[in-house]
C-alpha cells in the first residue's frame, strides 16, 4: 500500500476525497499539511454520514474529517496497535513520529490474516424481467452480461472478495439456468445453494421460504441484477453497530424540474426558483436483516419487500440507513444495461 494513495489536502472537498477513498481501497483518507503532518482522518463511516445530512460535494474535507483521530506511534509494537483497534473497534490507525508526521498506516486486515465471513448472502434472482424484453425471452435477466461475463456472476465475485463464501440464488423464473450456470459454487471458491419459488412470492418472499434454523447470523438479501462497488464489509460493520434488526441501502437521486417553480401565498407571488433540483434517497434494493427476523413471517407466503419495511418503520429499533456513494445501477431497462456496459467498455 502506498501511504500517498490514502492522502488528502485540506483543501480536497468531499467529492475528491471521495475519490481518493475508492482509489485508495483502504476505507481511510489521511488529511495532512504540507509538511505531511496529520490534520485528521477520513473514514467510510464519515463520509456516509455526511451524504445523510445532505452535504454538498463541494464541502471542505475539514468540515467532515475527524480532527482528533487515535493514532500509533512508530516505536510501538503490532501487539500494542492491534489491542488499540480491538478496543476502540477500529479497522485502521494512522502511525505518526514524534513530531505528528504521519509515517505510515497499520490496518487490521495486514496484521491479522482476513477470516471468511459466515453471514449467509440471498441473491434473489426470479424475477421475469419483462421490461428487458426480447433480452429476457431466452435468459433470466441476473445471466445477462455486462462486458464478459453475467451480470450475477460479478455480484458474486465482488462479494467472495470480501470473504463472504456462503450464497442462496433465490429462482423461478427459467431456474435451471443457474443452476447449470454455478453448479455448487466450487468454481468461484464459494458454496452456492438454490431456492425457488415455485410462484412468484414478492421481492421479498424469499424470506417466507427460510427454515426457522437457517442462520444465527445477519444475511445480506440483494436482487441479482445490481452492477455495485459497494464496499459489502463496510455494510455489515454498519448494521452490526447499529441498533436495528434490518438495515437498507440508499441511493441518492436527483431530479430536476424542467421550469420555474413559482411559490405564491393568498394569490400573490413570494418566490421563484428556476428549475430547482429536488434530492431524494432511494432504495437500493440491498438490505442486512437479522436472523430473528424471517423467523416471524408467515411461511411460503407473498411478501413486498416496501411491506416488510412498513411494519418495521415504527418499531423502536426502526430501521437503520445505509447510503451508498459507490458506483450501483439497478439493470431494470434496457437504458441501465447500456449505461452498465458502456462503464465496462462495451457497447450494447
Amino acid at each position: 500500500m502506498k501511504l500517498s494513495n490514502i492522502i488528502s489536502k485540506p483543501e480536497n472537498n468531499l467529492r475528491e476525497v471521495i475519490s481518493i477513498l475508492n482509489t485508495g481501497g483502504m476505507r481511510i483518507v489521511a488529511v495532512v499539511d504540507e509538511s505531511f503532518k496529520l490534520l485528521g482522518i477520513v473514514t467510510d463511516g464519515d463520509i456516509r454520514r455526511a451524504l445523510l445530512e445532505n452535504r454538498d460535494m463541494n464541502t471542505n474535507v475539514l468540515e467532515i474529517m475527524n480532527p482528533k483521530p487515535l493514532t500509533a506511534q512508530l516505536t510501538e509494537s503490532k501487539e500494542s496497535i492491534l489491542e488499540k483497534m480491538h478496543q476502540e473497534n477500529i479497522l485502521a490507525i494512522p502511525i505518526i513520529n514524534s513530531d505528528g508526521v504521519l509515517s505510515g498506516l497499520e490496518t487490521i486486515h495486514e496484521i491479522l490474516q482476513k477470516p471468511k465471513i459466515d453471514n449467509p448472502i440471498i441473491l434473489m434472482a426470479g424475477g421475469l424481467g419483462k421490461r428487458l424484453l426480447p433480452l429476457t425471452e431466452d435468459t433470466p435477466k441476473p445471466l445477462l452480461k455486462v462486458g464478459t461475463e453475467p451480470i450475477l456472476e460479478t455480484l458474486i465475485k465482488r462479494l467472495s472478495d470480501f470473504g463472504f463464501y456462503n450464497f442462496y440464488i433465490s429462482t423461478h423464473y427459467k431456474s435451471e439456468m443457474f443452476k447449470d450456470y454455478f453448479k455448487d459454487g466450487s468454481d468461484w471458491e464459494v458454496n452456492i445453494d438454490y431456492i425457488d419459488e415455485k410462484e412468484p412470492l414478492g421481492t421479498a418472499g424469499v424470506l417466507t421460504l427460510l427454515p426457522k434454523n437457517f442462520s444465527d447470523l445477519p444475511l445480506i438479501l440483494m436482487n441479482g441484477d445490481l452492477v455495485t462497488d459497494l464496499r459489502f464489509d463496510s455494510l455489515l460493520d454498519n448494521h452490526n453497530l447499529a441498533n436495528s434488526k434490518m438495515t437498507v441501502c440508499v441511493v441518492e437521486y436527483d431530479f430536476q424540474v424542467p421550469y420555474g417553480v413559482v411559490e405564491a401565498e393568498k394569490s400573490k407571488v413570494k418566490r421563484i426558483i428556476e428549475k430547482p433540483t429536488h434530492k431524494f434517497f432511494v432504495n437500493a434494493g440491498i438490505y442486512v436483516i437479522d436472523p430473528e427476523v424471517p423467523g416471524q413471517l408467515s411461511e411460503s407466503s407473498y411478501l413486498d419487500m416496501t411491506d416488510l419495511l412498513e411494519r418495521r418503520i415504527n418499531l423502536e429499533d426502526g430501521i437503520n440507513v445505509f447510503p451508498l456513494y459507490e458506483k450501483w445501477l439497478d439493470i431494470g431497462r434496457l437504458s441501465e444495461l447500456e449505461k452498465a456496459k458502456q462503464a465496462n467498455g462495451k457497447d450494447v
